[in-house]
C-alpha cells in the first residue's frame, strides 16, 4: 500500500470543513448515560457552533453538564472526512447574543417553535479524511 488512506486535519482544515456543512451529531452525557442528538448547525466567523432547540431533555442534558461533543461527517463516492469538536456547550441569555446569533439564519429544519439559541465554544477540533478502496490482502507470505 503506497498512500495511507487517512489524512489528519489541522484545526483550521476542520473548521474549514465544518463551514460547509450545517447537519452535525450533538453528544451529551448526563447521570452517566449519553444521548446523541442530530441538529442543524452554523459555524460563526470565530469559530463557534449554534444551534437552535426547544425545551427537553437535549437542552436539560446539556445545562447540567455542558461538556458535549459534536461530529459532522461528509460522504462522497470515494472520499469521506469527518470533524469531531469538543467543547463547552452553554444556552444564550444575553438579548445581544441572542440577536448576534439570529445573524447566522439559523432556522429550524421541521415546523417546531424552537426558542433557545445554544453556543458551542471548541477546546479541542479534530478532523480526518478517507479515501476508500479495497481492503489490501491480510496474509503476504
Amino acid at each position: 500500500m503506497d498512500e495511507n488512506p487517512i489524512t489528519e486535519f489541522d484545526e483550521g482544515r476542520s473548521l474549514e470543513l465544518l463551514a460547509t456543512e450545517s447537519l452535525g451529531r450533538l453528544v451529551t452525557v448526563t447521570g452517566g448515560r449519553a444521548d446523541i442528538y442530530p441538529v442543524n448547525y452554523a459555524l460563526s466567523t470565530e469559530g463557534k457552533l449554534f444551534f437552535r432547540t426547544a425545551e427537553g431533555s437535549k437542552l436539560a442534558g446539556l445545562t447540567i453538564h455542558p461538556d458535549v461533543v459534536f461530529q459532522v461527517d461528509h460522504i462522497e463516492d470515494r472520499e469521506a472526512w469527518s470533524v469531531v469538536v469538543r467543547g463547552e456547550a452553554r444556552r444564550l441569555d444575553g438579548f445581544d447574543e441572542i440577536n448576534r446569533a439570529e445573524e447566522l439564519d439559523l432556522k429550524p429544519w421541521i415546523p417546531t417553535l424552537k426558542y433557545n439559541f445554544v453556543e458551542i465554544t471548541p477546546e479541542h477540533i479534530s478532523g480526518r479524511g478517507f479515501t476508500f478502496g479495497e481492503e489490501p490482502e491480510r496474509y503476504v507470505g
